[in-house]
């Protein structure tokens, strides 16, 4: 079921109502990011939504970029044991020790996988079609990465077709 909002587009149920999930669907959901960070942040963000609900996460969004520097794997992949406390003491993200240890691990390898294919967006190309055997190689691959983190990535980044609803505007 879809519902028309007061911009007058009709949008999948769970944003039809909501100008920060109205925006996400709109604008992000279900389309590949143009920059490395944004490829960082997407994973990022799915990881800290495990357990919550996305609009919990975008609404933390700034605080998540103000934290995590801007997403920049790097930066993130750098950050010692006293940049982990500073997080941890941030209100303005889901401060939980698990996730933010998860993130630097999961931004050096996001690094390593780069450096291997010429950019993340390369190794997520190159990753096998059929949904059970990426949710493997994820789980694999990064930490905090259970099944339904993998596919809700996958949905973001259009590597796994976001399921709009009928009647949808991003489904004409």
């Amino acid at each position: 079921m879809v519902l028309p909002a007061l911009d007058g587009k009709t949008r999948c149920r769970w944003a039809a109502t909501d100008p920060i999930l109205a925006a996400y669907h709109d604008d992000e959901w279900g389309q590949p990011p143009l920059e490395e960070a944004a490829w960082f942040e997407r994973l990022t963000l799915e990881v800290f939504q495990a357990g919550l609900s996305w609009r919990t996460v975008l609404a933390k969004r700034d605080g998540f970029r103000r934290a995590f520097h801007d997403f920049e794997p790097k930066i993130v992949a750098a950050l010692t044991p006293k940049d982990v406390a500073v997080v941890l003491r941030d209100p303005g993200i889901v401060r939980n020790r698990a996730k933010v240890l998860a993130t630097i691990e999961n931004a050096k390898t996001f690094l390593v996988l780069a450096a291997e294919h010429g950019s993340f967006a390369a190794w997520v190309a190159a990753q096998p079609e059929g949904l059970e055997e990426q949710q493997r190689v994820y789980r694999q691959t990064f930490q905090f990465a259970g099944p339904l983190v993998v596919e809700a990535f996958l949905q973001s980044v259009g590597r796994v077709e976001p399921p709009h609803e009928p009647g949808c505007w991003r489904m004409t």
